[in-house]
């Protein structure tokens, strides 16, 4: 396993990458880009009430990682807008892709 320190921390194994998002709720616009602290910046229409911006956010994350949404992973004691995501694939791919959208590139949903 591996760790990384950059725009957004990250620990990686052979089969997956971990990684902390802060969510916006509500949002005008859906969008995936930017750092917040050490975690990855999103921003959903879907309120946060009844698990709709939980799914909102591992949809646009599916979306942006082009990976199924059956591999995005919300812990699910995540109460609050900062949350542990965890997405199964290629982990040097999926990294180079979180340091893209960390770095400030925005992925429209």
């Amino acid at each position: 396993m591996s760790d990384s320190t950059g725009p957004v921390s990250y620990r990686a194994s052979h089969d997956s990458l971990s990684f902390w998002i802060h969510v916006t709720p509500g949002a005008r616009h859906e969008a995936i880009g930017g750092a917040h602290g050490d975690a990855l910046r999103i921003r959903v229409t879907a309120a946060p009430a009844g698990g709709a911006a939980n799914r909102a956010c591992a949809a646009l994350l599916a979306r942006a990682f082009e990976t199924h949404r059956a591999w995005i992973q919300l812990d699910p004691a995540s109460k609050g807008r900062r949350k542990r995501v965890r997405i199964q694939g290629d982990a040097p791919s999926l990294a180079r892709r979180l340091s893209d959208l960390a770095s400030g590139g925005s992925e429209p949903g």
